[in-house]
């Protein structure tokens, strides 16, 4: 049987931020969009969520709900550099390590020798380490099963842990609400519960072709997932599957052409800065935009593609538009996406033509 940590950092921005500044802690505080109505939060910290604020609420709601809230500027470099001592702390544990984020990782201790092979005491150590190193307190789940380990992490939030046995799998996930399985979000609850599933026991007792007629490939996974069967290992390098850069404007832009002008005169070229480097090695599977409205509701519209073409994204941005309903647009995003699993082949090409 394997043992998989999930470790979450607490509020890792937000906490980052108090850490450095004493004068933040025991005050509400967010990291995040600018202090107008135009910013979005990234997250907050505990005193600020309980008053209702959370990560990705616009900066005027937040103020709305608690008065009193800091919004401090994020600082990617700080928290890049606090996320490389957490790895470097992880690997003296084990060197299966799978980051998911600046802030979570999985790590397989299942071969580890260190506290008698106990996964819960080595999730405690590391716990115990990143507070005395990193003055910051993090959260773990330990479990047989990774996605099970990673809903683990977030029942003893902030600064717990806790822990599903073998023998606890199958009466663990029967209670599970189905909400809180990685890869179920709203429009897929949504489905679930109009089907009449609302926890894992639901899953557990229906036809896995159900599942797979509504919900196709993902239905078959989250069939198994209630099953407890989750076969996959920690993955120790991941591939990029896709870049994005988007803008939340300064006001909202009611006309398209003023879209399309910012879209080649700012987005692309960002765009091409960031992805130039994957370029080399990595094949262009899609291309597609993203369009947020004046009521927060949002559109995305992509086509297959092998550049970065701009005449593409101007009708996809024309067929998104026509989405708005009248609304305005307050922010306008581009994406690529790669072709799967197309790195090692691109690479052995390149390889060969230096050779022959």
């Amino acid at each position: 049987m394997r043992k998989f940590i999930h470790v979450d950092m607490d509020a890792f921005y937000v906490s980052v931020e108090m850490r450095d500044n004493p004068l933040l802690r025991n005050k509400p505080v967010a990291v995040g969009g600018k202090s107008d109505k135009r910013g979005v939060l990234s997250t907050c910290n505990y005193i600020a969520r309980g008053f209702g604020v959370h990560s990705a609420m616009p900066t005027i709601v937040a103020k709305r709900l608690c008065p009193n809230l800091i919004i401090v500027p994020g600082r990617m470099k700080a928290y890049q550099d606090v996320s490389n001592k957490m790895r470097e702390i992880f690997s003296r544990y084990t060197s299966l390590i799978e980051p998911l984020s600046l802030d979570e990782a999985y790590l397989d201790v299942t071969e580890s020798p260190l506290f008698s092979g106990s996964a819960t005491l080595i999730a405690q150590d590391i716990r115990r380490t990143i507070y005395s190193e990193l003055g910051l307190t993090a959260s773990a789940g330990v479990a047989p099963l990774k996605f099970i380990a990673k809903i683990a992490s977030d029942i003893n939030k902030p600064n717990g842990q806790y822990l599903v046995q073998p023998d606890q799998v199958i009466s663990f996930i029967e209670q599970l609400p189905l909400k809180k399985i990685p890869g179920v979000g709203k429009v897929t609850q949504g489905k679930l519960e109009k089907l009449g599933f609302q926890t894992g026991q639901d899953i557990r007792n229906c036809d896995q072709s159900l599942l797979f007629k509504h919900f196709g490939k993902f239905g078959v996974s989250l069939w198994k997932k209630c099953q407890g069967i989750d076969e996959r290992g920690v993955q120790t390098s991941r591939i990029r599957k896709s870049i994005a850069v988007e803008r939340t404007f300064s006001r909202n832009l009611t006309n398209i052409d003023e879209l399309m002008k910012y879209l080649k005169a700012e987005l692309i070229p960002s765009l091409e800065e960031r992805a130039s480097k994957h370029l080399n090695s990595r094949l262009i599977d899609k291309i597609g935009v993203k369009v947020k409205f004046e009521d927060f509701r949002q559109t995305t519209k992509e086509m297959k593609a092998n550049n970065l073409d701009i005449s593409i994204l101007d009708n996809l941005l024309k067929e998104a538009w026509e989405r708005r309903q009248g609304k305005s647009a307050r922010l306008l995003g581009i994406f690529i996406a790669f072709k799967a699993n197309d790195a090692i082949s691109r690479q052995l090409a390149l390889d060969f033509e230096k050779t022959s």
